[in-house]
């Protein structure tokens, strides 16, 4: 899996995050992918638009949690396109309307850098997914961690591939901005 450094700094250490329950927010995050097509050519980028979550850090600064994406919500601004991602052939969001990444552990790497491990659900199969993501944010209420990734469509049964046209990696980068839950 390969990594992105964001260019902010943290304001803080992901070590001293406070222990608690954290609520992601939506209006601070953003899923986005890009895959390439017809034959490497043409590079699809899309964003996905409804994306909830939750998470908790422990004493002594480790972290689990998730995030759920609307499959439905991925648009690319083509609305053919988008049609056909959210048919059998890729989501099938009648079936599987969620996407959804389980962060078994996060862990501080102590350099503005957390290392994240979970499952990463998509039409109904699990992968163990690991990273590292970069904070760009780090107050005593809200954390911003941002990751790139790439993601192996056919392990998740996304075998469609008409003319052979689509690469079989989607990158993936996520900014996940987490604000304390009050008490």
């Amino acid at each position: 899996m390969s990594n992105t450094t964001s260019p902010s700094s943290p304001s803080g250490s992901l070590s001293d995050v406070d222990a608690g329950r954290w609520t992601l927010d939506p209006a601070g995050t953003s899923v986005q992918v890009q895959h390439k097509t017809i034959w490497g050519l043409v590079n699809v980028k899309g964003v996905f638009t409804k994306v909830s979550g939750e998470g908790e850090v422990l004493a002594g600064g480790g972290a689990h949690g998730s995030v759920t994406i609307d499959a439905a919500s991925l648009d690319t601004k083509n609305a053919k396109r988008d049609k056909h991602l959210r048919t059998a052939d890729f989501f099938d969001v009648d079936k599987h309307p969620s996407l959804v990444f389980t962060a078994t552990s996060v862990t501080p790497a102590g350099d503005g850098t957390a290392q994240v491990t979970g499952d990463l659900t998509v039409i109904g199969t699990s992968r163990e997914l690991s990273f590292t993501a970069q904070a760009s944010e780090v107050s005593a209420d809200a954390v911003t961690l941002t990751a790139e990734f790439p993601v192996d469509r056919a392990q998740f049964g996304m075998t469609w591939n008409q003319a052979n046209m689509l690469k079989p990696l989607t990158f993936v980068t996520i900014t996940a901005r987490f604000t304390r839950q009050s008490a």
